[in-house]
């Protein structure tokens, strides 16, 4: 038997170059008629390359601007999409099942870095926007599998490392859809709260727009272009073609089974993440990174899979979510600290069963006591973009309370910091000065409060 093949490069990166300048064309958006730029085939092993989330906006640098003043329309950009084909040549066709295997991912070779930061209330904040309202950042250095950041002292973790955009091409039909639903979404609003009447938040959907939009080898300002820019969802969700799914268990060894609409299926992924915590709660909630995924598509297209496997519970047949099969890959830790939160909110509210303001006072709960070992309040919050296990079904039958709990494993903290009687903490205050980059308003000027000096 010969041995496997190295493999192929399909999509490159050059990292001299913006998302713009690239050789093989990168796109931000769905829509069928996106060409793909590249076909591979059913059993072959090949490299995808990508940019990071921003396409190279966010730079290794000593500012939190790029994040105050961060192009949101232009998130998150792609490589692909690349069309599938059987061994025999044949395309994949709507209705079949697409099995992709994740072998092997990584940063990119002299890119090993990354970044985790919150949005400021003007751009759309982010979970807990009401406690954190300014634009923050902490850079991240990695070291083999772990990662260790200059503006969170004290802390290194193992990062599970995974794209957080991975999906196929929707169908016009299936496009009209997510439109006219989000649309709905948009102009209805939660019942008499309405997107006019929401200031400083995030919108209620992202509906399609001209505005940062890249559609890969179609040429900006033609007559195509303005009429796919019109109609081209943007990446922002998760949706029926998979997309922006944020599941840190897909590493090494996991596969995805996802749902193919139109010839070809027109594989995409982008948003590469070099870890991530369960819930994403600073809004740009992961280390954030460019990467490479080496992928294999199982000779087994399964025809008719979408049918077989993926029964619709909706309206349509369209109406269908992939499946996603773990890895065995997963950093393993003995030693947990577990804080709950109930739906009482801040100000001592009773709420019914609500599971949203149960995990936000987790999370209050979780920061507020970390933050007595030394660490600033951003520097917490942003530790569990990196690494925090979320969930929110600890209970939700028990009325009125629903509860939450966020674990945080104890050993990434270079100092202990279970409870212990009669003795107050010692930490990173006393002996280390670094907080995470910030930055804000002085009237209408951007001024950077970077408390750790150089990098």
């Amino acid at each position: 038997m010969a041995p496997p093949l190295s493999p192929r490069l399909v999509i490159p990166i050059d990292l001299k170059k913006s998302a713009r300048e690239q050789k093989v064309p990168l796109h931000n958006r769905w829509h069928p008629n996106i060409p793909p730029v590249a076909e591979v085939k059913a059993g072959e092993v090949f490299r995808i390359e990508m940019m990071d989330c921003s396409g190279g906006g966010v730079g290794l640098n000593d500012s939190a601007e790029d994040i105050k003043f961060s192009d949101l329309s232009i998130v998150h950009y792609l490589s692909g999409p690349c069309r599938v084909v059987d061994i025999d040549g044949v395309p994949a066709k709507p209705g079949d099942l697409l099995a992709v295997e994740i072998c092997n991912l990584g940063p990119l070779p002299g890119d090993e870095w990354g970044y985790t930061a919150t949005f400021d209330r003007e751009h759309g904040g982010g979970f807990l926007t009401d406690h954190f309202p300014c634009a923050t950042k902490a850079i991240w250095y990695f070291e083999g599998i772990y990662a260790y950041s200059p503006h969170i002292p004290g802390v290194r973790f193992p990062g599970l490392t995974h794209p957080g955009v991975i999906g196929t091409a929707p169908s016009m039909e299936l496009l009209n859809i997510w439109n006219e639903r989000e649309k709905e979404l948009v102009e209805n609003g939660l019942g008499s709260l309405k997107l006019c009447e929401v200031l400083h938040s995030r919108p209620l959907a992202n509906l399609p727009t001209t505005k940062g939009c890249f559609l890969g080898m179609i040429p900006e300002g033609t007559s195509e272009w303005e009429k796919i820019a019109n109609e081209a969802a943007r990446t922002i969700p998760g949706r029926e073609n998979g997309g922006n799914c944020d599941i840190k268990n897909l590493s090494r060894g996991s596969k995805i089974y996802l749902p193919v609409f139109v010839d070809g299926a027109n594989f995409s992924t982008g948003d590469m993440h070099f870890s991530q915590g369960d819930g994403e709660v600073s809004f740009c909630g992961a280390i954030e990174m460019s990467g490479f995924l080496e992928l294999k598509y199982l000779k087994n297209l399964m025809r008719g899979g979408m049918k077989e496997y993926l029964t619709p519970m909706g309206p349509t047949p369209l109406h269908v979510n992939p499946i996603f099969e773990i890895g065995p890959v997963e950093p393993r830790f003995s030693e947990w600290l577990v804080f709950e939160g109930i739906s009482v909110d801040e100000s001592g509210k009773q709420h019914y069963l609500d599971a949203s303001v149960a995990y936000k006072r987790a999370v209050l709960n979780a920061t507020d006591y970390l933050s007595k070992f030394g660490y600033s309040k951003e520097q917490v919050f942003l530790i569990y973009d990196g690494f925090g296990d979320t969930d929110v079904s600890s209970g939700i039958v028990d009325s009125p309370n629903a509860c939450a709990t966020l674990a945080i494993p104890t050993p990434i903290f270079d100092q202990d910091i279970r409870p212990k009687p009669r003795k107050l903490p010692v930490g990173p205050r006393l002996v280390r000065k670094p907080d995470v980059l910030k930055c804000t308003y002085d009237g209408n000027l951007p001024i950077t409060k970077n408390p750790g000096g150089s990098m």
